[in-house]
């Protein structure tokens, strides 16, 4: 998996993700829980930067 260039944290990466993908974002790395405790996303900017949005599970 490719590492992000940027990641940010947001209160509700579902309704983020909802969003993007209304947007018709570049999503790279689905929506997924993460046994580290996150859950996330990966989009790619227009500049080409992948970025990762997340929030913390619990």
């Amino acid at each position: 998996m490719p590492a992000p260039d940027i990641s940010i944290e947001v209160d509700d990466v579902d309704s983020v993700y909802s969003k993007a993908k209304e947007m018709g974002c570049d999503i790279i790395y689905e929506l997924a829980d993460e046994p580290w405790g996150v859950h996330r996303f990966f989009i790619r900017d227009p500049a080409g930067k992948l970025v990762n949005i997340l929030s913390h599970k619990g």
